[in-house]
């Protein structure tokens, strides 16, 4: 049996473990131990919970497993598959049709009849997307009153992070989870469905360098560096520092327009000393744009580009929204 048997095995008896008890118990090397536990984690077997050197590993049940119910209609389940994914109470990854099911069941909803409505209020949202696969933002922009300046030239999201009654959208469901759970796989996952589209904007606006704006709260595992990592954009890097006071302020713990623009007029650097034609800014959601416009701003006062747009993974449907748990 090899090691990385035994400590699967090992989590079905004990399914919460520390490194320490795992060496103790199966009597392998600390370096051995947490080679495996990499591997399970980017498996999406095992979570990782807490801080060195109060740290967990706890394994991901698996629910029993529902005989899905066969749609009739091949269209449908095709839609359903690139449209729908579900992350489960007990951390499974449900996509397309099994996930959709077990969604109906959680709210006691009939299957057939609400995949009908799904797929025809979703309709209604593809209709954003333009020729290219992206959803232009500037309307709605420039239709929030309390901006003194729009400084970008555009702006573009891959998805909106939720819809009318049925919540997150696929994207919106993987940058949540992403995120806030700090899941590699998730990320891994997040950038198989979003790297070539990131790529394709750049190709389409004319993009000559990117610039992934920094997160304000300090993690382990954080989003937006993995992303500039992991999509391998061939373009320049623009670095860009995140400058907090004694207590950082989240973009998203302020409900009020103008202390969004203050608090993102104050809390960005920019030092570069080359030149650009277009900068793309990539940011994981956007909200009221207060960010990527502000950093827009300081981007062209410097000089740095002559024009920059935004993409955001997902963005808000409504004018001013603040999307609170990204």
């Amino acid at each position: 049996m090899t090691v990385k048997e035994k400590i699967t095995k090992l989590f079905e008896s004990y399914p919460e473990l520390s490194v320490k008890e795992i060496t103790d118990k199966l009597m392998i090397s600390k370096q051995m131990t947490h080679i495996v536990l990499n591997g399970l984690i980017d498996d999406g077997l095992v979570w990782k919970l807490g801080r060195t050197p109060k740290t967990v590993y706890r394994s991901i049940p698996f629910a029993k497993k529902i005989r899905p119910t066969t749609l009739t209609d091949e269209s449908q389940s095709e839609f359903l598959k690139q449209q729908f994914l579900l992350i489960t109470e007990t951390g499974e990854l449900k996509e397309g049709s099994e996930g959709f099911e077990i969604w109906c069941k959680q709210r006691n909803l009939p299957f057939e009849k609400t995949v009908n409505e799904f797929i025809s209020t979703k309709e209604k949202y593809l209709d954003y997307f333009d020729r290219n696969g992206f959803i232009d933002g500037m309307e709605k922009m420039r239709s929030t009153k309390g901006f003194s300046a729009i400084h970008l030239d555009g702006l573009f999201y891959l998805d909106f992070y939720a819809i009318e009654r049925f919540g997150k959208t696929k994207l919106g469901t993987l940058l949540h989870y992403a995120k806030q759970g700090q899941s590699k796989f998730l990320m891994k996952r997040l950038v198989e469905e979003i790297g070539n589209r990131v790529a394709r904007l750049c190709q389409v606006i004319k993009a000559d360098a990117a610039l992934y704006v920094p997160p304000t709260i300090r993690r382990e595992m954080q989003l937006m560096k993995f992303l500039q990592t992991h999509i391998n954009l061939s373009l320049p890097t623009i670095q860009i520092k995140k400058i907090s006071g004694i207590i950082p302020v989240p973009q998203k713990s302020l409900a009020k327009l103008e202390e969004r623009i203050v608090n993102a007029q104050n809390t960005f650097a920019v030092s570069e000393s080359r030149a650009f034609d277009h900068v793309l800014l990539i940011d994981d959601a956007v909200g009221s744009g207060a960010t990527v416009n502000e950093i827009a701003g300081k981007l062209k006062q410097k000089g740095i580009t002559r024009e920059a747009s935004a993409l955001a993974i997902t963005g808000s449907f409504k004018g001013f929204d603040v999307i609170t748990d990204v």
